[in-house]
């Protein structure tokens, strides 16, 4: 056997290694489709280990409601989507959140965040499997970006995760009593009921905020993993970015 047939056998054997990586299989494999692979799969692990980290952070109790950055509030009034914004719907979910921590409204907005931590706890497996089926084709920009496999992973699918994570949220609404909270609130008041906040527009709202927390957490835990020189698969990611 000549050096060229050794070389030639050593870079087949490290293309096999790092399309197994992604899950591929090793035939015909050139190098650079080679390293595309083994990035692929370095950055599919990378976002697992993420999504599955913050998914337990996010499962503690009061892990919602303690970050004023993904606190999920009341839907606004007329349609104009969730959280405590502007205009007439952010009054009234200053005026409700204000009851809320004062007693007067059942702890409702206390409520929507605790069903998503019961969501959150039990998402890891949605979260999973579309990580799995994500092929990560557009490597380069993915892989340039602290946060860029989170955001490939909610550009491709975030209106599944949507729809998976939905009856988590919907079932945790019904288990803290969420859902009674706001037919006692509509009973006793018309506000509510003027505004349109029905639990199928409730559980879309809390569904989509807990998915914006979810995700903004995510990215911040992929940047992190990025940044830790120590981890072994980050290690390959840095040498295939990098270099030979």
């Amino acid at each position: 056997m000549t050096w060229l047939d050794t070389g030639m056998k050593r870079r087949e054997a490290m293309a096999a290694m790092l399309a197994g990586l992604a899950g591929g299989t090793a035939t015909a494999v050139w190098p650079e489709a080679a390293r595309a692979a083994g990035l692929g799969g370095t950055l599919t692990g990378l976002l697992g280990r993420a999504s599955d980290s913050t998914l337990d952070r996010l499962a503690q109790p009061g892990a919602f409601y303690d970050d004023p950055d993904i606190r999920i509030g009341l839907p606004l009034i007329g349609g104009l989507g969730g959280g405590l914004g502007g205009g007439l719907g952010g009054v009234l979910g200053k005026v409700l959140d204000t009851g809320d921590k004062l007693g007067l409204t059942g702890n409702l907005v206390r409520r929507l965040n605790d069903a998503a931590g019961i969501a959150a706890g039990e998402a890891k497996p949605i979260f999973r499997a579309a990580i799995s089926r994500l092929t990560l084709a557009d490597v380069p920009g993915i892989a340039s970006q602290d946060d860029g496999a989170t955001q490939y992973l909610r550009r491709s699918a975030g209106d599944e995760l949507h729809g998976k994570l939905r009856p988590l949220i919907d079932s945790g609404l019904a288990q803290v009593g969420a859902y009674g909270q706001l037919d006692s609130l509509s009973r006793r008041s018309g506000v509510l009921r003027r505004a349109g906040i029905t639990h199928d527009k409730l559980g879309d709202s809390v569904t989509g905020q807990a998915l914006d927390g979810i995700f903004r957490y995510i990215g911040n835990e992929e940047g992190k993993l990025r940044a830790n020189p120590l981890k072994p698969a980050e290690g390959l990611l840095k040498g295939l970015i990098g270099g030979d």
